[in-house]
Formats: C-alpha cells, structure tokens, sequence
C-alpha cells in the first residue's frame, strides 16, 4: 500500500499589483513544497490589502479547505495571510485547523501547526489576542473617560422635545401624527405629553 502524497495548498499576495513580488513568493512556496515532496493542487493568489478579509482568494481558500481539496496551507509569512490583527489572523488559524487543515509558515518556521510546537505556538497567539482585545478595551474607555472629562455627551444625541408646542397643536386640532411628524418625534412621545397636559 503506497503513501498518498500530501496535497498542500499555497497562499500569496501583495497589497499592490507588483507581480514581480507575487511572483517572489511563489517561487519560494513552490521550491520549498517540491523539496517535501508535497503535492501542490492549489495556488491563491490575492493582490489586495491584508487588513480585510474578504479577499477573493482568501475566500475561496477557506471554501476549498472545508470541502477537504488539500491537507496543508503553506504561506510565505504571517502578514502575508493577514493583517488583521492578532485576533482576526488567530480566528484564521483556528478555522483552518477546524477544517482538518495544517498550515506553516515559510519564512517563519515557528508558526507550523505540524510541528512539535504546534498546540504552544496556538496558544501563544491565542495570549496575543487576549492581549489585543483588552488594549483595545482600554483605549475604548480612555477614550470615553476623557470625552466625559472635556465635558462631552456621550451616545446618541437627545432630541429636544417641546412639550408645550406638542399641546399647543393638539388643541388647534392637530392629529397626533401631523405633531409627531412636524417635531421629528415618535406618536407615543405625543400622545404622553397630550394626556398629561390634560
């Protein structure tokens, strides 16, 4: 019974429509696959920003990983993947690693899900998420503490309610909704402020 040979899918892009770059780096995934005696069945090409994630090919990568098409993603370096953030570019990981798929890094051989220290290198970038996630909890709430402190509302802006003009209409016989409608307020707000003027 004779091995199959593993299917690994490779990633690329560049943020600009520099094909020379794209180029660079397929060449090298390519070179490095071959020298595994990997089996290249599919290429992802993305010439796109990394900091979103609905880039074409990055897409139809996921797609093709969950119906099982290759064992293994290979990409030149992290940022190449994603830009993201270290929370969105782990969801990423993850869901590749849901999908029954193992990944690696080219130029940064630490980052390999098939490893020895694949569970610790999840893990850590699992801490860096945390991590994110509460600097950017932090700088929200700075951030609000000194809106509050310079005097600032917070929220949406209240609309400003004349009560007394609300009256005033209805007992000129003006219908709720003509009321509502002429101060930019909700039926509920008038007919409120007409049964207790009364």
């Amino acid at each position: 019974m004779t091995n199959q040979p593993i299917r690994v899918a490779l990633y690329a892009r560049t943020s600009t429509k520099d094909k020379q770059e794209t180029r660079n780096q397929l060449d090298q995934l390519r070179d490095y696959a071959n020298r595994q005696a990997w089996d290249i069945t599919h290429e992802y090409v993305d010439k796109e920003s990394g900091a979103k994630a609905d880039r074409p090919q990055f897409q139809r990568m996921f797609m093709d990983a969950h119906q099982g098409k290759f064992d293994r993603l290979l990409f030149w370096d992290l940022s190449r993947l994603s830009r993201e953030g270290a929370l969105k570019t782990l969801q990423h990981l993850q869901r590749l690693t849901d999908y029954g798929i193992q990944w690696r890094s080219h130029t940064q051989p630490y980052l390999d899900s098939m490893g020895p220290f694949g569970d610790a290198i999840v893990g850590l970038l699992a801490a860096l998420a945390q991590q994110e996630r509460e600097t950017i909890r932090a700088r929200i709430n700075a951030g609000l503490d000194r809106a509050r402190k310079e005097g600032r509302v917070l929220g949406r802006p209240r609309k400003v309610f004349d009560r007394a003009k609300a009256v005033r209409l209805s007992r000129q016989g003006k219908s709720v909704r003509v009321i509502a409608d002429k101060l930019g307020v909700s039926h509920a707000t008038v007919h409120r402020a007409v049964r207790t003027s009364s």
